[in-house]
């Protein structure tokens, strides 16, 4: 990871240096330092690239005084609107125009700490890599960026505010790394033995094999694992930070499909290796109580994943098989593509029974009728609490993670009505994504519970200011936001 540091806004004796610089305020002291010593070098450069500030604005200036690389000046857009948001995308920023220099500095002195650590925490995001399997890059290949200065008026300030974004930042690499894993490493099995790993963190955590999963009736999840070679696994993280150990946690639950090849029903070749990060709601879930217990949240949090693959073989689930969930309702298999409400089904119902929580909130790729609803810009949400779903879209505001609240409603839930069992798992292409909440609502006995369905925004075919391409972990900046503002002591 990048290695972050805050130091008094002093004109760097070498590396790299960018300036952030809102409209109609485009000037600071470093950019002032090196026009004394280069006679208004960077003010011309800037003057003829016709940098004003705005957001699109960037211009690089190479060798403006000794010592330097080079200055990037970038523009944040009007002064007035900057939010976590713009400051952390201007970070990310930030590093993708440094990444060539290994030691680099951000001026922030005309932001406060806590905005010079939003801004080193977009840094961080950006910096993210994978790349444990490639064997033959050469050092051209790599960035080279390993040290960035962040130069502010509150160095200690900014330091204490950054030290609380950290495990932030750590929860979202964790996330990432799991998502971008490929299947044969990351079995179910894998993914249960890395979570065991976050006790060393505080989590308590418990996992649950076939034979348990039998004993307590989960025949959804169990149904569309009984295909694969690789066992399914659910496992429980708990965070016990809030005053009363007592106090009913939040629950966060993940959809853990390591590789979905659709079972019988299964999918098209073309784009089928995107299936990996079919278990990006159990990322997320997973970094986000890293996340937590990383920054010592003060709240009760539990949170459980489905960990299972979904294979054709001759041991695969059929369509028109009916299965028993744990909450003793019966199901009509239709489609065995449409697993991962089966494993959300058990583990909601059994989440809820066992844990009494507040309220639950899952994640999972879904649906591809989200995708084509909303693209890769926001995720839809449903929810059947509306004090909840309002939480959700304040902390959607907060982080960026955008979401978009979808309905519910009897109309939609009587398409799941089966002529064989108390319900079927898949309606018609209209609506799909409605009628797959629908279902899940089935499992959660009234209790406040939102579905973010994140088919759109797991993985991001190009580069954004704070994510590279790749695995995005959305959802653990937004988790850990709607815990910090809402569900804390």
């Amino acid at each position: 990871m990048l290695e972050i540091s805050f130091a008094p806004v002093t004109l760097p004796e070498t590396g790299a240096l960018t300036i952030l610089a809102a409209e109609g305020q485009a000037t600071s002291g470093t950019w002032r330092a090196i026009d004394e010593v280069s006679a208004g070098l960077v003010g011309r450069a800037l003057a003829v690239a016709g940098f004003k500030g705005a957001t699109s604005d960037h211009c690089t200036v190479l060798a403006p005084a000794a010592g330097l690389t080079r200055l990037v000046a970038l523009g944040l857009g009007q002064a007035d609107k900057a939010n976590p948001e713009t400051l952390v995308a201007a970070g990310g920023r930030a590093v993708a125009a440094l990444a060539q220099d290994s030691v680099a500095a951000i001026d922030a002195g005309g932001f406060s700490a806590i905005q010079a650590a939003e801004i080193a925490l977009g840094a961080t995001l950006r910096a993210y890599r994978f790349d444990r399997y490639k064997t033959r890059e050469t050092a051209d290949d790599k960035p080279k960026l390993t040290n960035l200065t962040l130069l502010t008026q509150d160095p200690a300030g900014a330091q204490a505010a950054f030290a609380t974004l950290k495990p932030v930042a750590d929860g979202v690499y964790l996330a990432r790394n799991l998502v971008s894993e490929p299947p044969n490493v990351l079995t179910p099995v894998e993914f249960a033995r890395r979570i065991e790993g976050l006790s060393q963190l505080g989590l308590a955590v418990e996992i649950l094999g076939p034979d348990q999963l039998h004993a307590l009736g989960f025949g959804a999840l169990l149904g569309v694992a009984q295909g694969s070679v690789n066992p399914p696994r659910v496992a429980i993280m708990r965070w016990q930070g809030a005053a009363n150990p007592d106090a009913a946690p939040l629950a966060l639950i993940g959809k853990g499909v390591t590789f979905d090849s659709g079972g019988i029903s299964i999918k098209p070749a073309a784009g089928m290796e995107d299936m990996k990060w079919d278990m990006a709601g159990a990322g997320a879930v997973t970094g986000a109580m890293a996340a937590l217990a990383g920054r010592r949240a003060k709240a009760n949090v539990i949170g459980i994943v489905g960990l299972v693959e979904n294979m054709p073989s001759g041991t695969a689930q059929r369509p028109s098989d009916v299965v028993t969930t744990t909450s003793g309702q019966t199901v009509e298999v239709i489609n065995t593509d449409a697993e991962g409400r089966m494993v959300l089904a058990d583990i909601l119902w059994y989440c809820q029974d066992r844990f009494k929580p507040r309220a639950m909130i899952d994640l999972a790729t879904l649906t591809g009728a989200m995708v084509v609803s909303l693209g890769h810009e926001m995720a839809g949400f449903f929810s059947n609490d509306d004090p909840l779903a309002s939480q959700l879209a304040e902390a959607a505001e907060a982080t960026g993670e955008k979401l978009w609240r979808m309905p519910l409603g009897d109309a939609y839930d009587r398409q799941l009505k089966s002529d064989i069992a108390d319900m079927k798992h898949v309606t018609g292409r209209p609506g799909s994504a409605i009628t797959a909440a629908c279902f899940l609502r089935r499992f959660v006995n009234n209790l406040p519970w939102a579905h973010l369905d994140i088919a759109g925004v797991a993985w991001a075919g190009k580069d954004a200011p704070a994510t590279p391409k790749g695995a995005t972990a959305f959802g653990v900046r937004l988790l850990d936001h709607l815990v910090a503002r809402h569900f804390e002591d």
